[in-house]
């Protein structure tokens, strides 16, 4: 890893469609932005934070969500998730995590990633 340190900060957007929605993504019944999703785009926002830090052959993995989706987003709105390193300990990188639509925080929490090498982790499937 090159120079990573806390506070480096990600972010990822989506629009709420259709494709995302809980009826949809089947995790409830109402055309709302699905928790599923939300977590997706969490994780989208820690990978964005590592991409100028991973030297050549490496990636990461989740290892751990720890959310709460606090607040439903209508159909059309967009949803933003920030991602900010908190803690490095060896390869386990600790972010915080919120997601926002135009109006609120729809959700929060801690998300856990572990770096590994890509061919090596790989071999073990």
């Amino acid at each position: 890893m090159l120079d990573l340190k806390s506070g480096i900060i990600g972010q990822a957007k989506v629009k709420v469609s259709k494709n995302n929605t809980a009826k949809n993504m089947k995790s409830g019944a109402l055309p709302v932005f699905a928790t599923p999703a939300m977590v997706a785009l969490m994780e989208e926002a820690a990978c964005t934070a590592l991409k100028d830090y991973l030297e050549e052959g490496e990636g990461t993995v989740g290892i751990k969500l720890d959310i709460a989706h606090v607040a439903p987003t209508a159909m059309d709105d967009i949803v933003t998730a920030t991602a900010v390193l908190d803690k490095i300990e060896g390869r386990k990188l600790t972010f915080i995590v919120e997601a926002k639509d135009t109006h609120k925080v729809i959700g929060k929490g801690v998300h856990e990633r572990f770096i590994i090498n890509n061919e090596k982790f790989m071999s073990k499937l």
